[in-house]
């Protein structure tokens, strides 16, 4: 057994065990507040609330873990790079319905089981592995877009850089 691994059971192991001990509060003549564990004359019980506890993953899920997270990596090495080609950065455009067109692409293109993943101002909008993704009534104004490959599994293997654009609609107040 290595010495971290007795150290985190130790901690584990003191953490488990329920504490019963009261906490006695007491006001001295000038107004300082004091905590003991022991009572004292004109002491008060208080209630202390009971410790929140969390559970370790055991050192075997942490090591699964850091497998996957190394195929992960080595999915998105097989990838140069993940971009968009339509719009451009910092690119403003009309769309009356608020539908923006995206067009991405990868060097080299998707391996079997991998999607293209867009995301808009940090939200999820669209998967495809043609590297068409539109998305419907985009609100006017300014937003972020990033592109991901994603594998089977939804795990982001490669992220490209992201994208600032703007929307123009037409408004019912001009």
């Amino acid at each position: 057994m290595n010495p971290k691994s007795g150290l985190v059971t130790g901690l584990l192991f003191f953490l488990a065990i329920p504490v019963s001990a009261e906490v006695y509060r007491n006001v001295d003549s000038y107004g300082n507040v004091t905590y003991s564990d022991e009572p004292s004359e004109g002491a008060e019980a208080v209630e202390v609330k009971p410790v929140t506890t969390i559970t370790l993953p055991k050192p075997e899920v942490v090591q699964e873990t850091e497998k996957l997270r190394e195929e992960v990596q080595r999915e998105g090495a097989v990838y140069d790079s993940v971009s968009f080609a339509y719009p451009d950065n910092n690119q403003a455009f009309h769309s009356g319905s608020g539908d923006v067109q995206f067009e991405v692409r990868s060097t080299p293109g998707l391996q079997s089981g991998h999607k293209y993943e867009v995301t808009l101002d940090g939200q999820p909008v669209g998967q495809s592995t043609s590297g068409s993704i539109t998305v419907n009534n985009v609100f006017r104004g300014s937003h972020e877009a990033r592109v991901h490959i994603v594998d089977e599994n939804g795990v982001q293997v490669k992220t490209g850089s992201p994208i600032t654009f703007t929307v123009h609609r037409p408004s019912a107040l001009n």
